[in-house]
């Protein structure tokens, strides 16, 4: 691999040929997001194959030669707002935000406004990572809309890699608070389940065979009696992965309606799902960060009727 600047070189090498395009580059380009990765195939001239452009979904051959020229980020076209953020840490070169239940991550196109984006924008004057392109920076990992809590923020693109590279490698440990529907037999387990687009529902997830790998590991924390507590820690990263695998196994989150577990004569406010713990090394001064938040009014509310 050669670069310089914001130009990448490959040489497909004989064990990577029949990878898809851009799975390839996802491997070796962590800090990219597969949507960034596909956005940037899209864009005249900023991915080509031996000189000529392709397709996300083209296959590789041993000896082609694949040129990435990542664009300079363009100026931003959101709106900055003064939304109050809740700090969890933060350092020079990164932050942590407890995301509140109800906002969204990122700007969408339908949604350009009231995000964590755009208080994001206003709380660092602009200073963020432009690796994941214009709608997300700084974002480094995302939470659903309606799932609270911890979420790393990079302010410059060399910690947008460093913490990408540590989710990657798992040395980033993410662990979710959860109450599941019904009484879980065993005290701990995983579920390893592959996790793709629903091919009836396209608004939903759904485990199917040739979807991504997706691995959550759980543990009771408290049991009630037609539900359980547990904490969720993240092995991958994909979306809705919790709410996925725990309905795939007939223990969908409470008060999730998207995938089955608003079915209680409990009235939540939305899934009692929230990140509750984090742990990593910052980028600045290579310092161990562990973070851990109270759980969310929700579930503390749920946990006393419960009770």
């Amino acid at each position: 691999m050669e670069t310089s600047d914001n130009i990448i070189k490959l040489d497909v090498e004989p064990e990577e040929t029949s990878s898809r395009l851009d799975v390839y580059i996802a491997g070796l380009m962590p800090e990219l997001s597969r949507s960034r990765i596909q956005q940037l195939i899209k864009e005249p001239d900023a991915v080509l194959v031996n000189n000529k452009p392709s397709k996300s979904s083209y296959k590789l051959k041993y000896c082609d030669e694949i040129i990435i020229k990542i664009p300079d980020p363009r100026s931003l076209e959101l709106e900055a707002e003064n939304i109050p953020l809740d700090v969890a840490y933060e350092d020079d070169s990164m932050l942590v935000i407890n995301k509140p239940k109800g906002m969204l991550t990122h700007p969408t196109s339908v949604e350009r406004t009231g995000t964590l984006v755009n208080a994001l924008l206003y709380y660092c004057k602009g200073k963020l990572s432009g690796i994941n392109g214009i709608m997300r920076p700084g974002i480094v990992h995302r939470l659903d809309k309606d799932t609270s809590g911890l979420l790393m923020i990079a302010k410059n693109d060399y910690a947008h890699k460093f913490l990408t590279e540590q989710v990657k490698n798992k040395s980033a440990v993410r662990q979710y608070l959860a109450v599941i529907i019904g009484n879980i037999k065993e005290s701990s387990g995983t579920v390893d389940a592959p996790i793709g687009r629903n091919p009836v529902n396209r608004l939903k997830m759904a485990v199917i065979e040739g979807g991504r790998n997706a691995v959550t590991h759980w543990k009771v924390l408290e049991r009630f009696d037609k539900f359980t507590m547990i904490e969720a820690t993240l092995e991958t990263g994909r979306t809705h992965q919790i709410r996925v695998h725990f309905s795939y196994i007939y223990h969908p989150v409470a008060g999730d309606p998207l995938y089955g577990g608003d079915k209680i004569n409990i009235n939540l406010n939305g899934q009692a799902l929230q990140a509750y713990k984090l742990s990593f090394v910052s980028p600045e001064g290579n310092k161990p960060v562990k973070l851990e938040i109270e759980p969310h009014e929700d579930i503390k509310k749920l946990v006393r009727i419960l009770k």
